[in-house]
């Protein structure tokens, strides 16, 4: 089948570009997906792309599941299946399973829910003798959210503090250390943690960092600009060399 046929212009030279970087800029409503999807399809279809070499990741289930949904339903008369589509946690939560030994993590480690989260910082806060009226666990567990968003770890958190942040905060950075120390020793992540985890992967292995940018010769990338710069760099390291990506 053609996968460029029904497309606009713009769509169809979205789908149609061969190889190296390629920058999407569309709004709300404009066949962005479609065009995504397009490509994909063109790539395995047309170009015979092994779906096994191609990775597509967006920011939400949601549009993993729909996208993914598409590219099964314009590849149904294609062999070779589909290729990986997913969040950037469910990637990095898969990048770990093959190499979380590496950085003294077990092979079965468990990814602990909201929660067992706050069931941690409570512990964490009691050992601190702090009480709730200061600093609640749901609390600490925001905190320390934030600051793995940013990319920040414990030894630096005090760093990011104001002179003049108000003790809750101290308290938190502290309670940040421990907190990565109770999920260290239970051999568990957080959510969070998928991306700080592999992103200290790639800058300590770089076996590990060759072994996965090796898996995927083209790679898209949905919802660009949401993309922090935790998960830019975690993206980038996946596509050093002579590979393809595409962002939207």
């Amino acid at each position: 089948m053609s996968f460029l046929a029904g497309l606009n212009d713009a769509q169809r030279r979205a789908v149609d570009h061969r190889d190296g970087p390629l920058l999407v800029v569309a709004g709300a409503g404009s066949g962005k997906t479609r065009a995504l999807t397009h490509r994909i399809g063109h790539l395995i279809g047309h170009h015979g792309v092994d779906p096994n070499e191609l990775l597509a990741v967006t920011f939400t289930n949601k549009a993993a599941r729909e996208m993914l949904g598409r590219a099964k339903s314009l590849l149904r008369t294609e062999s070779g299946g589909v290729p990986e589509i997913s969040t950037i946690h469910a990637l990095c939560a898969r990048v770990l399973r093959r190499h979380a030994p590496r950085l003294g993590y077990p092979e079965r480690f468990a990814i602990v829910d909201r929660g067992e989260q706050e069931s941690i910082a409570r512990k964490v806060l009691k050992e601190l003798r702090v009480h709730d009226a200061v600093l609640r666990p749901g609390e600490l567990v925001d905190r320390i959210s934030r600051w793995k968003s940013a990319a920040v770890r414990p030894d630096g958190a005090f760093d990011t503090l104001a002179a003049d942040a108000p003790e809750s905060w101290e308290l938190s950075a502290a309670g940040y250390r421990r907190y990565q120390d109770a999920l260290r020793a239970a051999g568990a992540v957080d959510f969070d943690d998928l991306l700080l985890v592999v992103e200290e992967l790639f800058a300590r292995h770089e076996e590990a960092r060759r072994a996965e940018a090796g898996r995927f010769d083209h790679v898209l990338v949905d919802e660009y600009q949401d993309t922090s710069g935790i998960q830019e760099r975690i993206l980038e390291a996946r596509v050093r060399g002579p590979r393809s990506i595409c962002v939207v």
